[in-house]
């Protein structure tokens, strides 16, 4: 057969052919081009290396760079929205109540929750308007809390997709995240119905929960990358993971003021008030209750007597907690809540990035 037939062959001939005036053999398949007296595979009289080079193809096994790894993030934002949403309906189909359920999972939590601390344990603290203050905490922990979950498994849940496919893995972490948006989004819904049953009055202060939660959904998206690396590796760490969250749950003050508390070394109070589920929390708060405006540390100017008025007073509702010295000033806690979201994001991509040709082996 002549080699304008075969194209595909080697114009040495077939297996353990010898090179011409070389003397070596050539491996079936490898392109040796640039060796002196090699000839490199051909399709249509063009070296294989060289077709590659013209259509753009590359290693399937190769790790991208960075910036053609965003592009293919970037083009594949439908497929994102697309299957976070066809998750999220799928979800609860086969429950009676269906997508009820994104709702009453989180509210049930917190009507335990309040049932507990607040009407069993009295641990509201003075804390005006608990119910809201609790719900508002639980919600927006909750978020957080169902993503680091959702994504620690997501590579070893989607095997056979990526086996099967090829596409930027982050795009899987990034789409179990967007469905922990959408929940979210409902979970305000019933958060503005409870506040407004409470007596809490509209205000503009409002809208500073749309960045405030932008800015945790950021932060998801980083420790989301974070941890689905970290579940690809280690079996054992899904099972883990929960334990800490509930750990991280008691630290960031769901359930009572950071504010409120007293120790001997303030500074433990100030890392407490610093941590990223507790900032951005805080920021929801104050965005959503105007009595938690008004009655946290150090919203009002000092005044030693009406802050002594107040720890004598607990544990009844009252204001006078604002009048005494705060441990992290609040006035910079948009600038901690920018810098969480942004060191995340970025660790966590870079993180995830690293190992991309690792995931789905083995």
């Amino acid at each position: 057969m002549s080699d304008q037939k075969a194209p595909l062959r080697t114009r040495l001939g077939g297996r353990g052919s010898r090179n011409q005036g070389s003397g070596r053999i050539a491996a079936p398949g490898q392109l040796n081009s640039g060796a002196v007296g090699v000839l490199s595979p051909e399709i249509d009289g063009e070296a294989l290396s060289q077709y590659a080079v013209r259509h753009g193809l590359r290693p399937s096994a190769q790790r991208p760079s960075v910036l053609a790894y965003l592009w293919e993030l970037w083009r594949r934002t439908h497929f994102i929205m697309a299957f976070a949403t066809a998750r999220n309906i799928a979800m609860y189909t086969e429950a009676k109540l269906g997508q009820l359920w994104q709702v009453l999972t989180p509210l049930l939590n917190a009507g335990v929750y309040f049932l507990i601390f607040g009407v069993l344990l009295h641990i509201n603290r003075g804390i005006p308007n608990y119910l809201a203050f609790l719900v508002t905490g639980v919600f927006v922990f909750n978020f957080t809390q169902r993503a680091f979950i959702s994504t620690s498994t997501v590579i070893k849940d989607s095997l056979p997709l990526i086996r099967a496919l090829q596409f930027p893995r982050a795009s899987l972490p990034l789409a179990y995240v967007m469905i922990e948006l959408q929940q979210m989004v409902l979970s305000m819904a019933v958060l503005i119905v409870i506040v407004l049953l409470t007596g809490e009055p509209i205000t503009w202060y409002w809208l500073l929960a749309i960045p405030a939660l932008l800015l945790q959904t950021v932060f998801n998206v980083g420790c989301g990358l974070f941890v689905a690396r970290i579940g690809a590796q280690l079996n054992d760490f899904s099972q883990l993971l929960p334990f800490l969250m509930r750990t991280w749950l008691y630290a960031s003050g769901v359930l009572f003021s950071i504010s409120a508390l007293d120790f001997k070394h303030r500074w433990v109070i100030t890392v407490l008030e610093l941590n990223p589920a507790a900032l951005y929390i805080t920021l929801v708060r104050n965005a959503m209750l105007q009595s938690q405006r008004l009655s946290t540390a150090g919203s009002m100017p000092f005044n030693d007597r009406l802050c002594r008025l107040w720890d004598t007073k607990l544990p009844q509702y009252n204001y006078d907690l604002a009048y005494c010295h705060y441990y992290a000033d609040p006035h910079y806690f948009w600038y901690y809540a920018i810098g969480w979201a942004a060191l995340a994001l970025i660790v966590g991509f870079f993180y995830f990035w690293w190992a991309e040709t690792r995931y789905g082996r083995g």
